[in-house]
């Protein structure tokens, strides 16, 4: 389509939706509805107008963060209780007829933002249509059918759905997406107007991290960037993999750690790596605040409204003539680094009845989508020349003494490469020795589980624990397997975990051979709620989860750090999870690529990388794979023991009330004193 058609288009589609606020062809109680979207469009139009003219190179901080807070005032707060986007009061403000529909429609429509900052004109167009659209119908005599709303909602998911996967797998492989990139390397960072410039909701923690950046050195920059773009380069050396034929790498953070990517991008240019960055999946890869977590919560499953098997072909098709049509960026991209944040409140949502749900059937449609996008993408960026990293670091809200737990972090994030690699093997060596391991909690903690694991033809050689350091996920501290499900059985549980950014209060897990076979949690009233609460953020809607990783973390110094700040249940999963054993259901640590060799640094193959579910993908892997892969950690405090169990029923403990014990691990205990 010619820029000319589609300026075109747009301007007609705004100039009728102007008319719409003062129309009355609509009847109560949906002209308010249409109304306020109307309205909220024109608003869209003014910013962009607004943009287009300079301002926000212009207009000052405090008039930027007014005119940031535009786009989201109706669903911050209380205000969110009457908003149309709130499910629960667009159903019983519009019926059960359309409320749900006209929900879905307010939230697409809410997207409208970062098309109007980024300038993409034809999703905003094909967004507006839709309304008028939408509007004409209720403008005739007869109401339209719950049906035909939906359809007419499906039709413009389905119609557009090449286009938005071309942009999706853009945002994965394509350097010259520059919208990110430009405020990184060009803005004046410290001129803190320089936020504003994204579109994304800004709160005191995006200002109050790129303030307290603004008070480091270069040099501090510097080697904060390092440790992150080292991590990516020593992913690549650990597995034998050559990054010299790899030409770009996914940068993904969120807003303030700008002085630190600028650092990062110029020392991946030295690498031969140009980054790619983009907001990508649901704006989480390079996001600001969260408006209303309640809302993103409420609308976590609108496609329900309309998902069905012709859109799931439609997706795959697309997907698959796209990465074929982009295959030489995807043969070059050599994956992610991510710069994780946290220290937010965490969040308890509330599940709504009217917010919309998944039926059994579009569970496995989407079960099913997932398998398959897997697998056309692990095709064009394949597994084994492929690396990642991962580092976090907190935010202001974390607690008033967030400057000194910043610096500890830094510290955290740097600790001794070599000294842990040398206690981790003997944590290895004494493993290697077993074939399953007893982990047992105290306390309220009523873990009791036994985890198998595999047989070592020659030990010489062979290997179940990978010595992971500080490459792929950074700080130090763990060693990991893929467990042997059959015999692993047993009760996981922990008193209180944050997982995905959700809270779980006394979750509860029941593993029969490997299998989630029981669960539960105390996060609601009705157990039926607590159940879907699973289903949904951990399950990810499958019926049962296999056990895919068996780890120990060593990190003691993190440990004995969060405890004394007070914010051990605020930290990410990345630096928990080396804060005792950890356990992570879904697939295994090296799922598609089971096939490729993994070697510890005493030159041992680690021969644990696959379990009998994984072990399916030869014959279907839509049976091999889940799609996710969720880490829970038992915090040392609520731990009574880890054990190697023998062959010949002797055994080799590990942690005894939450200390080593293990010759040769002595040193770990050393932060507890």
């Amino acid at each position: 389509m010619t820029d000319e058609l589609l300026n075109e288009r747009y301007a007609l589609a705004i100039e009728r939706i102007r008319q719409i606020p003062a129309e009355k062809s609509v009847p109560q109680p949906y002209r308010d509805f249409f109304a306020q979207m109307a309205q909220y469009l024109c608003k869209m139009d003014q910013i962009r107008s607004r943009i287009a003219e300079g301002y926000l190179k212009t207009a000052s901080e405090e008039e930027l963060a007014v005119f940031n807070r535009e786009p989201y005032e109706d669903v911050i707060g209380e205000r969110y209780e009457t908003s149309y986007g709130n499910p629960a009061f667009a159903v019983r403000a519009l019926g059960e007829t359309h409320g749900r529909s006209l929900c879905c429609l307010y939230r697409e429509l809410g997207n409208a933002v970062v098309w109007v900052y980024e300038d993409r004109l034809l999703e905003l167009t094909a967004a507006m249509e839709l309304y008028l659209e939408l509007y004409a119908m209720f403008e005739e005599e007869t109401l339209p059918s719950a049906q035909y709303v939906k359809e007419s909602i499906y039709w413009y998911v389905s119609d557009y759905a090449e286009e938005r996967q071309e942009y999706q797998v853009r945002e994965i492989v394509d350097p010259s997406l520059h919208f990110v990139k430009d405020i990184v390397m060009e803005s004046d960072l410290t001129d803190l107007r320089y936020l504003y410039q994204y579109g994304e909701y800004i709160t005191e923690n995006e200002k109050g991290t790129a303030r307290f950046l603004n008070t480091f050195s270069q040099e501090e920059i510097d080697a904060m960037a390092r440790t992150y773009t080292e991590g990516f380069r020593k992913c690549f050396l650990v597995a034998r993999k050559d990054l010299s034929k790899k030409k770009t790498v996914s940068i993904r953070f969120h807003i303030g750690f700008e002085r630190m990517i600028r650092a990062a991008i110029l020392q991946f240019r030295e690498m031969g790596l140009e980054p790619v960055i983009s907001r990508g999946a649901r704006r989480t890869w390079v996001a600001g605040a969260s408006a209303n977590k309640q809302y993103d919560y409420d609308h976590r499953n609108d496609e329900a409204l309309y998902l069905n098997e012709d859109l799931v072909k439609r997706r795959l098709r697309a997907m698959q003539v796209k990465y074929d049509e982009y295959k030489e960026l995807a043969d070059g991209y050599a994956g992610p680094a991510v710069v994780e944040t946290f220290g937010e409140v965490p969040f308890e949502p509330v599940n709504k009845k009217q917010a919309l749900h998944l039926n059994e059937r579009q569970q496995k449609l989407r079960v099913g989508f997932q398998n398959e996008a897997g697998q056309i993408v692990n095709r064009y960026i394949k597994d084994d020349e492929y690396g990642y990293t991962i580092i976090a670091y907190p935010m202001p809200e974390i607690d008033p003494r967030y400057e000194k737990i910043f610096r500890e972090i830094v510290k955290i994030n740097t600790l001794d490469y070599e000294k842990y690699q040398r206690i981790q093997q003997y944590l290895i060596d004494a493993l290697d020795e077993g074939v399953s391991v007893q982990v047992l909690g105290k306390g309220e903690n009523r873990t009791d589980l036994r985890v198998m694991l595999h047989h070592l033809n020659d030990p010489a050689k062979e290997t179940n624990f990978e010595n992971c350091v500080a490459d792929c996920n950074i700080p130090v501290g763990e060693v990991f397997t893929s467990p042997s499900l059959t015999g692993t059985t047993g009760v996981l549980h922990v008193t209180g975990v944050y997982l995905n950014e959700l809270y779980y209060r006394d979750l509860c897990l029941t593993l029969t051979d490997g299998m989630i076979t029981a669960y539960d949690c105390a996060n609601f009233e009705k157990e039926e709620d607590n159940r879907t609460y699973i289903e949904e953020n951990l399950l990810y809607h499958h019926r049962t989860l296999p056990i895919g990783e068996f780890a120990i973390g060593t990190n003691t110094t993190a440990y004995v750090m969060a405890e004394q700040y007070g914010i051990a249940g605020k930290l990410p999963i990345l630096i928990a999870e080396k804060m005792g054993p950890h356990f992570a259901m879904g697939d295994t640590c090296y799922a598609w690529a089971e096939d490729s060799p993994m070697y510890n640094p005493d030159g041992k193959e680690v021969i644990a990388r696959e379990n009998e579910v994984s072990a399916k993908r030869k014959e279907d892997p839509s049976k091999a794979y889940f799609g996710c892969h969720t880490d829970i950690t038992i915090p040392y405090r609520e731990l009574q023991s880890v054990a190697v169990e023998k062959a010949d029923g002797t055994t080799i403990p590990l942690i005894e009330d939450g200390r080593f014990v293990l010759p040769g691990t002595e040193e770990l205990n050393e932060p507890f004193g």
